[in-house]
């Protein structure tokens, strides 16, 4: 059976049986003893062992797919594609969610009591994330913080854009020094590179045990309580990602990689599935090089270069989803936005879409962010921390397609020179 479907049975597996214990024996103290030391963590461990691999695997990639464009002014075309492409894009994904949120109004019609209930213990729900908010760089320091001063340190503290920048530097070098000791250190690199992907197939054949325990976790514990409490607002994010996927991705492979749509879909199934069940872009990076160069058959050093710099700067599900949550969360409070802060609210978005890093509820710091920004409530991060986790898993879904997306475009007229 392949992979992907024994992946989607564990999944299921994991949701129906979690429900079930969800309803029958929700407050059981074995329940609880069966989540805290079984199926969390053998879900930790199979995301741990992927994220183990994640920073060797980013460096030698991108190392690499930079090296193997060869021609400087080459690697300045792909970039400029690359960054223009994802730039548009997350502006349509923002401007999309944006103008459902206006049009829908997720957030009105709520009674006072409702407010009550759903806000109860909210700041102690928000604080964890709200506090992280302080440390996040921003402006000037933002921008050099991009630019390593200690690439080990980077690596520790796990900055993806520093490290990808770095090893974007080393890939130039590469390029400029052919000598025959950059040749063997590109072998070495190459070497590590096989390594890796060897350790994540092994990894990855243990998923639909690591998948199955994941969805087991969180439907056990959460049920579908406040996924109705919340359905209007999930509802109109789900529906926004739906028709980005869907539309704004099947026009943009038509179009731009003169492909069809529904076999691109079908190509990157496994992808998409990994995406939905890690709720992470770099966790789910192994499975999407693998799909671009075997399924999609791209250029190598194209979809390597695209799709590492896209793990962390192209997520268009993430940028859709901050704009639509600080407005949704202005409308519950009834904050009034204006078209002002609106914009300001979308560019942002947007911003932040390209520089948050590629692993689970990595977003929400930036929306607690942008909410202080529009003076809304920041506790009302409390109501997302709920229902996050299944949007995370569907906006990661949005940010791998669209990392596929993008790496058909820019491949539409590239020549593979590795």
């Amino acid at each position: 059976m392949p992979l992907h479907k024994r992946m989607a049975i564990g999944l299921l597996a994991g949701v129906v049986l979690g429900l079930l214990s969800f309803l029958f024996f929700g407050d059981a103290e074995w329940l609880g003893a069966l989540i805290r030391y079984g199926t969390q963590p053998v879900g930790q461990i199979f995301l741990r062992l992927l994220f183990m691999l994640v920073l060797p695997l980013i460096f030698s990639a991108l190392s690499l797919g930079v090296a193997g464009i060869g021609d400087p002014r080459r690697l300045g075309r792909v970039g400029m594609k690359t960054l223009a492409y994802t730039v548009a894009v997350s502006s349509v994904a923002v401007l999309l969610g944006v103008l459902l949120v206006n049009v829908l109004k997720p957030g009105e019609g709520m009674s006072t009591e409702t407010r009550a209930r759903l806000l109860e213990g909210a700041s102690e729900r928000a604080s964890a994330v709200t506090a992280r908010v302080a440390s996040q760089k921003s402006g000037m320091n933002l921008l050099l913080s991009v630019i390593p001063d200690n690439p080990i340190k980077a690596a520790t503290d796990m900055d993806m854009l520093a490290i990808m920048f770095f090893a974007f530097m080393i890939g130039i070098g590469l390029t400029l020094s052919r000598t025959d000791a950059t040749r063997r250190f590109e072998e070495a690199l190459q070497g590590l590179y096989d390594v890796t992907m060897r350790l994540i197939g092994l990894v990855i054949s243990f998923a639909p045990v690591g998948v199955a325990a994941l969805m087991f976790t969180i439907t056990a514990q959460l049920g579908y309580e406040v996924l109705l409490q919340l359905a209007r607002y999930v509802g109109v994010v789900v529906l926004a990602m739906v028709i980005h996927q869907f539309g704004v991705y099947s026009l943009s492979v038509w179009f731009l990689g003169k492909r069809s749509p529904r076999k691109f879909f079908k190509d990157i199934e496994e992808a998409m599935l990994t995406a939905f069940s890690t709720a992470s872009s770099n966790a789910t990076l192994p499975t999407t090089l693998r799909v671009a160069e075997t399924n999609l058959k791209l250029p190598s050093n194209i979809s390597r270069f695209v799709l590492t710099i896209g793990s962390t700067a192209n997520q268009n599900g993430t940028a859709l989803f901050e704009g639509m949550t600080v407005l949704f969360l202005a409308q519950f409070y009834g904050v009034p936005l204006t078209v002002a802060q609106q914009v300001l609210v979308v560019l942002i978005c947007i911003l932040g879409g390209i520089g948050t890093a590629g692993i689970p509820a990595a977003s929400l710091p930036v929306v607690a962010m942008i909410l202080g920004m529009v003076h809304v409530p920041v506790e009302g991060l409390g109501l997302i921390l709920g229902v996050d986790r299944f949007l995370d898993m569907c906006r990661t879904t949005l940010n791998v397609t669209g990392d596929l997306a993008a790496a058909v475009a820019v491949s539409q007229g590239e020549y593979d020179t590795a």
